[in-house]
């Protein structure tokens, strides 16, 4: 047993349960519950990494630990095998795609059983068989049938060197994700899908599903929902109008200027009233050459060019407004057109101040005292103010100048502006006022307004304030008198910038402390642009109506339509390149896109030498004159083939339905052995495909729930629970790349390790279900391999040869060795393990799993001298154990008598009437080394755990005749005699 040839042992036991079909699973299976545990199959690239590890060695713990609770579990695997690299490879190599890719695959499939994963091999799945992507075009053509797919001349992301389209999740950095090439925007004739028909269905679904909210939230960001309204603008002088849509007609009043895409069509219209037209056209040609991704991003430089001589007409207040064209706003959004609020929008705040636009402040934030003392009251008269918030920054030092006032108050310089007075001036006063301080600069105001509504008792009013937030700086020192009253009222201090918040929290003005805080933010954040809610101000008749108020009322006033707007559009599906699945749609001049018959499907790919694509925006499918010309099936005329084949997340949007009924030859799947299985119970992959898999194949999944293809039963959402995994990093903390030379091959660590070890060690990294990073740490592994080799084993060991120490072993080694006491010591910590085992698993917190484990271990090694307990406890624990080591736990099952694999065996179960905390482990040292343990009561005394301590066997021998000169007590767990 102490001998472990992990080469040898892990190919038999791989050999054994592939003969054996110990993993095959049976759609259904008597006295069990079907379980439907799904990983994201691999695109075979040839080589398993250590991400494919982590993909599908961990989530195997999960899956095996569900069998032996008695589960009938799907833990299906297959290969999502079309795609641009095999092609790439193709041209490089001049090799067939399909060569290389089943060749890769034979590779990576050995490579994946090596791993000792527990998946059923007989439901594998290819999508580059035939016999699948039949019925990927079978589905395609239902959507057809529907209206959900259709072609559209649309702008793409192109890839002048893969010379194919985009998504624009494979655009970084403007370039293309694969080859890094400048990508270019064109507009071309696309296969799309409509999931924009589903934008609603594919958010209210969320509300019900059993998954992390940072994955719920990424999907409802991508479909960015917006209710608000559309209104029209008027043009000067002109028979045209401009439509916008808005989610903020509370802010109409502070629209101080208009922005239409360069794309949008009335600029053409506008063209003979624009006097700079040259400058006009030059920004339209430029704008062109970004794709939608780098005009979208919030970091770059803000462009436009105002189109003069011409004016729009702010319908709530009649007002002319400039025009501008700027690239940061799309034509594919809303309608093409915003109407700009600096004061309250980030990039038209940037776009404006760069452009010297003014800035107009509709909505004040608002705050109401509700505290006890300075609630309003209503039987109390209410006055309006208005107020400066002065913060005043020191002539040298980095502090700021403040009032600690008598009556508890803390706050900047704060005082009321009189009828007719300037801010500014009555800001100046009021510091000169207070402090004395006479040599003041204005800098700047902080932004607009904050409204406050509170009772000041000091003068028996309710108070409605508004405050304006200044900043000001002292030019030196000079100080005059300030007056007895003032003094008697506050204190004069100079506060350190970090003790500025925490100063105005201390003591609250009445109403003022919120928005002074707020000013201080603004101040800090250098942003004065207000983004909320609040009090609408300089509105004209709609000045303090409450934001959300003002939305409806304006609406109506402008005679706005009320609309729903999703930033999600439909899915372009076509791809300009060869190894992909054909778009089985037949063009004919006379009939339009015509289906292909199904009796034809399905379309298959034909064989050809040339697989560039033609650089004219064909893929090289219509090289293959033979396959693309042919009879349109309708009219019998001269008909084309598509030429453009599916993207690959197509392939992938029902990939585990076939995983149900993989072998079916009349239909993608049967509705009776989906039901045996939908929906997945637990999803495990990618952080990556949140927004892209995720999203599209629940979309596929709601529209053939719609078709009738999936019982109605089963609902319409794949997936119960969705689990994301981190990322392993090379041992320098950076992302594994071979231009760094920092990948780790598994390969090689399994060769030298063991498949056990590497699979333990990845679930020991860290929390697997949590966005993380974690560098592979060669370190680490050793740790796995020596609790593997030097403490099971060696217990496997002890008990194969039944030879444990004896009770005089134990006393001479000081040992406890009370055999009633220790059984149920070492059961107690058997059924702890295998609560928080079981639980962690469960919650995929596999490295704390394995840590119990390892505390176990150790704790199982101090009770050897039980004997028949420890043999029959230590067998509890190699089942804890068998999920994550399968290789070795079998191994040691087998070595140790039993005959059915330990695979097989059920999950224990632990006793809680065993784990109950009424009592704990008292830890008896003598000279602060542990000499013995037993159970006390948790409530035990000093004095009663001195009585037992001193009355056990182990602690008479060690202390003799022997006085302890001082005891130790430490409730809950130890006491220590110092002789």
């Amino acid at each position: 047993m102490a001998s472990y040839d992990h080469k040898k042992i892990e190919k038999k036991w791989q050999k054994e349960w592939e003969k054996s079909g110990i993993y095959k699973t049976p759609d259904k299976k008597n006295g069990a519950d079907n379980f439907y545990a799904l990983v994201e199959f691999p695109y075979p690239s040839g080589n398993l990494h250590t991400g494919h590890w982590y993909a599908f060695s961990v989530p195997d713990i999960f899956a095996r630990k569900k069998r032996m609770e008695g589960k009938n579990v799907l833990f299906p695997i297959g290969f999502d095998a079309f795609g641009l690299p095999a092609e790439n490879a193709a041209i490089q190599r001049k090799i067939n795609p399909k060569k290389w890719t089943y060749e890769n695959i034979d590779y990576m499939r050995k490579q994946i059983k090596s791993m000792g994963a527990s998946f059923d091999w007989a439901r594998e799945v290819i999508t580059s068989d035939p016999e699948y992507y039949k019925w990927t075009q079978w589905i395609f053509l239902k959507l057809f049938e529907k209206g959900l797919a259709y072609q559209a001349e649309t702008p793409v992301n192109w890839c002048p060197k893969d010379k194919t389209v985009l998504a624009n999740e494979q655009v970084v950095g403007g370039k293309c994700e694969r080859c890094g090439s400048e990508v270019v925007q064109k507009n071309m004739k696309q296969w799309m899908l409509k999931i924009t028909d589903y934008a609603e269905k594919l958010l209210a679904g969320l509300e019900k599903l059993n998954w992390k909210e940072e994955i719920k939230e990424a999907q409802k960001n991508w479909i960015g929902k917006s209710e608000g309204t559309e209104i029209k603008f008027s043009i000067s002088n002109s028979q045209f109008s401009i439509k916008v849509f808005t989610t903020r007609p509370d802010t109409l009043f502070g629209a101080t200027y208009m922005v239409l895409a360069p794309e949008h069509s009335l600029i053409e219209n506008l063209k003979l009233k624009i006097e700079n037209w040259d400058e006009v056209q030059m920004y339209i040609k430029k704008a062109k050459q970004k794709t939608q991704l780098q005009r979208q991003k919030e970091e770059k430089e803000k462009t436009g060019v105002e189109l003069k001589g011409v004016k729009a007409i702010n319908p709530v207040n009649q007002e002319e407004i400039p025009i501008w064209i700027a690239d940061y706003v799309l034509m594919g959004y809303g309608t093409g057109a915003i109407m700009a609020v600096p004061a309250h929008d980030q990039r038209d705040f940037e776009f404006a101040n760069k452009f010297k636009i003014p800035v107009k402040y509709v909505i004040a934030p608002y705050f109401l005292d509700t505290t006890k003392n300075s609630k309003p009251r209503s039987e109390v008269e209410t006055k309006n103010r208005i107020i400066g918030v002065g913060i005043v920054k020191h002539w040298s030092e980095n502090k700021y100048l403040m009032l600690d006032w008598k009556n508890g108050w803390t706050g900047f310089i704060t005082g009321g502006v009189e009828p007719n007075e300037d801010y500014v001036n009555a800001m100046i006063r009021e510091i000169k006022e207070e402090t004395g301080y006479t040599k003041v600069r204005f800098v700047k105001y902080l932004g607009g307004p904050n409204i406050s509504d509170f009772y000041a008792p000091h003068k028996h009013l309710n108070q409605h304030v508004f405050g304006y937030g200044m900043y000001l700086e002292l030019i030196d020192g000079t100080q005059g008198v300030v007056s007895d009253e003032e003094y008697k009222k506050h204190d004069i201090l100079w506060v350190n910038e970090k003790d500025v918040l925490p100063f105005l929290k201390k003591g609250s003005v009445a109403g003022d402390s919120r928005y002074s805080e707020m000013f201080w933010e603004r101040l800090k954040s250098d942003s004065y642009i207000w983004l909320g809610g609040g009090k609408l101000i300089d509105s004209g008749k709609f000045s303090n109506l409450d934001s959300e108020e003002a939305k409806l009322e304006i609406t109506k006033f402008v005679g706005g339509q009320i609309k729903t707007q999703y930033k999600l559009r439909d899915w372009v599906v076509s791809r300009q390149r060869y190894w992909g699945v054909p778009i089985p749609i037949i063009h004919c001049e006379k009939c339009g896109a015509v289906a292909a018959p199904e009796k034809d499907l399905p379309v298959l790919l034909p064989e050809i030498k040339d697989y560039l694509p033609t650089g004219e925006g064909k893929s090289p499918l219509a090289k293959a004159e033979k396959w693309l010309r042919m009879k349109c099936p309708k009219c019998g005329g001269e008909a084309e083939r598509e030429t453009d084949t599916l993207d690959t997340f197509v392939d992938s949007s029902w990939y585990f339905l076939r995983y149900t009924d993989p072998n079916n030859s009349r239909k993608p799947f049967d509705k009776l052995r989906a039901a045996d299985w939908m929906p997945v119970d637990l999803y495990s992959g990618g952080a990556e495909h949140t927004t892209m898999h995720l999203l599209y194949s629940r979309f596929f999944y709601k529209a053939m729930y719609d078709l009738g293809l999936i019982p109605k039963e089963l609902g319409d959402e794949p997936y119960k629970e969705r689990r994301n995994r981190g990322i392993i990093l090379g041992p320098d903390g950076q992302k594994m790349s071979k231009s760094k030379g920092n990948v780790v091959d598994p390969d090689e660590y399994v060769a030298k390790f063991g498949a056990d070890t590497v699979r333990m060690y990845l679930a020991f990294i860290g929390p697997y279900n949590e966005a993380g990073s974690y560098p592979w740490n060669p370190q680490g592994i050793l740790g796995i391999k020596r609790f593997l080799d030097n403490k099971v084993l060696s217990l496997a060991d002890k008990i194969s040869k039944k030879k444990f120490k004896s009770r005089e072993e134990m006393l001479k080694e000081h040992l406890p060795f009370d055999h009633e006491q220790t059984t149920k010591s070492i059961q107690r910590s058997i059924h702890k393990a295998i609560k928080k085992v079981s639980e962690d698993i469960d919650g995929f917190h596999f490295n704390t799993a394995i840590s119990h484990l390892m505390v176990l271990s150790y704790e199982l090694e101090s009770y050897e001298h039980t004997g028949d307990v420890f043999e029959n406890e230590f067998y509890y624990f190699l089942k804890l154990l068998a999920p994550f080591a399968p290789h070795l736990t079998e191994e040691i099952w087998s070595k140790l008598g039993n005959k059915k694999s330990i695979h097989l065996e059920e999950w224990p179960k632990y006793d809680a009437k065993l784990i109950q905390e009424n009592t704990f482990q008292l830890i008896v040292q003598i000279n602060g080394k542990v000499r013995d343990k037993f159970d006390a009561p948790v409530n035990i005394t000093e004095a009663e755990a001195e009585r037992l301590s001193l009355s056990r066997a182990k602690v008479k021998f060690i202390l003799g005749d022997k006085k302890p000169s001082k005891i130790i007590f430490v409730p809950k767990r130890l006491i220590n005699f110092v002789i």
